[in-house]
Order: structure tokens, then C-alpha cells, then sequence
């Protein structure tokens, strides 16, 4: 008996330090060697000015950040993207599934929901006709069901990748360069410390939509592969926290949040959808979603610019531009109200 014990024990000490090995080496290996000084100083060279204001909130959002569980890179961004065929895609995904899907340059692709659950970014590298290549990242974050795309020049001479540094803020994913090490809430989209602090991200629309819209409308589309490099439950039950699709939502269709926002204002239930459109200066417009697809079109203010978002049943997602020039696309994306006014308490409502 003591035998069969000692060697149960054994065994399971075993599991143990392999894991920890494995766990070891991938973050070791996904995370930046140390800083040089020659990105330090191109930081230095072009760094933004920030407003007393501005530099009082960013440093309280760091203040503010808390572990969401895992360490840095324990949620493990995927670097090097394969694709299958929309044919393939039938073959496992269901008609209403959530896809974040990109049409960006040379890329047209849905990235399932049930994958980026588990993975929250995943870095592509796009290859352009003038063969310069370009670093973008499809980040989702699931606690605040928002899906950003950003560019990944930091400078004009530093083009990055990211990851997942564990941390949050206001439930929301907080993202860390490997160029620089700095933090970007993936909401605010600007650097809360490091090199990069103050800085702002270019951004792409990404469109949440379902499977079944976005193939109808791109039947060509690409579809990131479950053939990721990681072992995960990418199956219709899979996702940890809940489901958009099935009867029992969890933390989806709950009102309860995991960790406590820094601002909150209840005129909403904390996880109503609005359709969020900011810029650098922090001016903040929230529109109601469902006040959206029933008007189909809003005019508002966006700080001293006039902002027409239209919406496109097709997808059911949207478009926002400056009305007095309809090529100047603004981002907008679908956020949670908590974490929205979290972020923009000055926020204007249009309900």
C-alpha cells in the first residue's frame, strides 16, 4: 500500500514540475528581452504631450490594474495564424456563432469567438502589394465584449506585436508591446506606463457579427484554423465564461461583474451593449444599440466634429464617419456599458 502511494505521489509531483516547466519556457519565450536603449530613445524623440488631466487618469488606471488570474502570456496570444476555407468553417461553426470578422487591407477573415476566448489577440503580419509588411492584432476581450483591431506601429520606425499581460482595468484586457514592454487597455487604446506611456494606437474596425452574416457577405473569407499551437475546448461548450448562443449565458447574461470598475453609472444595465466612438482628447459618444438598428442612422457630436454612424443590417454592426467627410472613417465597436463608462464617465448617452 505504502508502495502504490509513494508512487502515486511520485507520479503527480512529476505532473506538477512538468507543468510548471512548460508554463516556465512559454512565457519566457513570448516575452521581450530587455528594452534597448536605441527603442527607449526613439521613444524619448517623439513622445506626446500629455495634459495634467490626462496624465492624472492614465496613472490611475495603472494604479487601478489587478490580476485577472493568470500571469503574463498565461493567456497565450496567438503569433502565427493559420486559415481554412469558409467550406471548412460549415463544418463546426453554427449559423449564430460570433465572429469577429476583418476586412483590412489584403485581409479578409472571421476569427471565431469560441477561439479568441481563450486567446484574446492573435498577430498577424500583412503583406502589402508595395512588399512592406505590416503588424496588426485582433485583440477581444470576453469581460467587457469588446473586439478592437490595432495597428502595430508604435513609432514610425517600431512596429510591435502584443501580448496578454494578465493584468485588468475596469474588466478590461490590458495588452503589453513587445517593443516596449508598456501597458494599453485594449478600450482606451493608449499606454498607461513604460516608453510608450500617453502614447495612442492606430486602430481597424473588426465587426462582431455571426457566422452566418459575415460568410453570406464574404463568401471568400478566410477562417482562423483551431489548429492554434495550444490544447483548448474550442467546441460550442468551450467557452469558460458562458455562451452567446445557448439558453444559459453565464457571465454574458448576468448583471454581475467580476472586478470593480473605477467609474460606474447605472442608468443602464451594466452589461447593455452601446456602440462606443471616442478620440484622443477623450470626448465620448455611447449610443444605445438598439436605438441604433431601430434608426438606422445618428448624427451626434463627437468634441467640435459632427459624427453620422449608420447601420448595416446586413452584419448588424455599424459605421461611424466625420459628416463633412464621409471617407474619414472614425472606429466604433461594441462595448459593455460598464466597462464603457468606466473608461468615459463624461461619456454622452444617446438612448
Amino acid at each position: 500500500m505504502k508502495t502504490f502511494l509513494s508512487g502515486r505521489i511520485f507520479l503527480i509531483l512529476i505532473i506538477i514540475v512538468s507543468i510548471f516547466v512548460v508554463y516556465f519556457f512559454m512565457n519566457r519565450s513570448s516575452r521581450p528581452s530587455e528594452i534597448s536603449q536605441e527603442v527607449v530613445d526613439s521613444f524619448k524623440r517623439t513622445a506626446p504631450t500629455v495634459s495634467k488631466e490626462e496624465d492624472d487618469f492614465l496613472r490611475l488606471l495603472e494604479q487601478n490594474a489587478v490580476s485577472g488570474g493568470p500571469g503574463k502570456d498565461g493567456i497565450p496570444a496567438i503569433e502565427k495564424p493559420q486559415y481554412t476555407t469558409a467550406s471548412e468553417g460549415n463544418k463546426w461553426l453554427q449559423p449564430n456563432d460570433i465572429v469577429f470578422g476583418v476586412d483590412y487591407s489584403d485581409l479578409v477573415a472571421a476569427y471565431p469567438q469560441r477561439i479568441l476566448v481563450w486567446h484574446e489577440i492573435a498577430n498577424e503580419t500583412l503583406r502589402h502589394d508595395s512588399g512592406q509588411a505590416e503588424k496588426v492584432a485582433i485583440t477581444y476581450c470576453p469581460l467587457t465584449g469588446t473586439a478592437i483591431g490595432f495597428k502595430g506601429a508604435i513609432v514610425e520606425s517600431i512596429s510591435s506585436t502584443f501580448g496578454v499581460s494578465g493584468k485588468l482595468v475596469n474588466s478590461n484586457l490590458i495588452m503589453y508591446d513587445r517593443a516596449s514592454d508598456s501597458y494599453w487597455p485594449q478600450i482606451l487604446g493608449k499606454a498607461i506606463n513604460g516608453a510608450a506611456y500617453g502614447r495612442a494606437l492606430e486602430e481597424f474596425p473588426i465587426v462582431w457579427t455571426t457566422w452566418e452574416r459575415w460568410k453570406k457577405k464574404y463568401p471568400n473569407t478566410k477562417v482562423l484554423s483551431r489548429e492554434t499551437g495550444f490544447v483548448r475546448n474550442y467546441n460550442e461548450n468551450g467557452d469558460p465564461y458562458g455562451s452567446y448562443i445557448r439558453d444559459d449565458k453565464g457571465y454574458y447574461g448576468s448583471d454581475s461583474v467580476l472586478f470593480h470598475p473605477i467609474n460606474e453609472n447605472k442608468i443602464l444595465a451594466p452589461k447593455t451593449v452601446v456602440v462606443g466612438i471616442r478620440d484622443e482628447k477623450r470626448n465620448a459618444v455611447a449610443i444605445l444599440k438598439e436605438s441604433l438598428r431601430r434608426q438606422k442612422t445618428i448624427e451626434t457630436k463627437l468634441g467640435e466634429k459632427t459624427i453620422v454612424v449608420t447601420y448595416d443590417p446586413d452584419l448588424d454592426f455599424h459605421k461611424a464617419h466625420i459628416k463633412e467627410n464621409p471617407g474619414n472613417i472614425i472606429n466604433s465597436f461594441d462595448a459593455m456599458w460598464f466597462a464603457w463608462v468606466a473608461f468615459y464617465p463624461d461619456t454622452k448617452l444617446i438612448q
